[in-house]
């Protein structure tokens, strides 16, 4: 059975959403950030040398990195859910996705938190980060347009990879100027394998 190494309001609850979008069972394993640093805990360490989460262990196998584990887990176990085929256009568009996600839309989100804790010190460098912020934004309110997910009417794995970037961008107040991005979030909370990840995985609110 899969193991969730899940840390509260990270990266990790787009994992369990999904599983239970799969149907598939797994095992949570607790971990609480410091509430002074917000760090997660070194007992994660002993999981992954990296200490930080998702990480999931199936069997003896280890695998960390969100995106590593949804492509694990939607090929493993999705019997062709979650993915479209390899044959096809969408599939490139698919793993578009999954690579923008963490290797560009995260970067200046994560700059904007770290830098604004600098103070007048870190002002030079906030008109970039704000540039590049809405750079993504806009480039994801143009590719939804009127689609109901990245790729058209079905959920894939690579929403549940991008939730991740929407739910910190509407975290900071980021979404009131894009109407596409605000209703994709608002459908992808409503799903119902979203609401029992939650359930499962405990409070979720990220910023705190």
């Amino acid at each position: 059975m899969i193991k969730v190494h899940h840390l509260n309001n990270s990266r990790s609850q787009r994992i369990l959403w999904l599983l239970e979008e799969l149907g598939i069972d797994y095992e949570i394993v607790n971990y609480e950030r410091d509430p002074v640093t917000r760090l997660a805990p070194a007992t994660l360490k002993a999981v992954h040398p990296l200490g930080k989460s998702p990480v999931i262990t199936d069997g003896d196998l280890v695998v960390a990195e969100s995106g590593a584990i949804i492509e694990y887990i939607v090929h493993k176990y999705g019997n062709g859910r979650l993915l479209p085929a390899t044959d096809l256009p969408t599939y490139i568009k698919y793993l578009q996705w999954m690579h923008f996600s963490e290797g560009s839309a995260m970067l200046p989100l994560l700059l904007a938190l770290y830098v604004g804790k600098l103070g007048d010190a870190g002002a030079p460098l906030k008109p970039r980060i704000t540039s590049e912020i809405d750079n993504h934004l806009r480039y994801l309110e143009a590719e939804l347009g009127c689609n109901d997910y990245l790729l058209g009417a079905e959920l894939t794995a690579a929403d549940i990879q991008v939730s991740f970037v929407v739910e910190v961008a509407d975290a900071r107040n980021l979404l009131d100027d894009y109407v596409n991005l605000s209703r994709y979030a608002e459908r992808i909370h409503s799903r119902p394998a979203y609401i029992r990840a939650l359930e499962r995985g405990g409070p979720y609110r990220l910023g705190a």
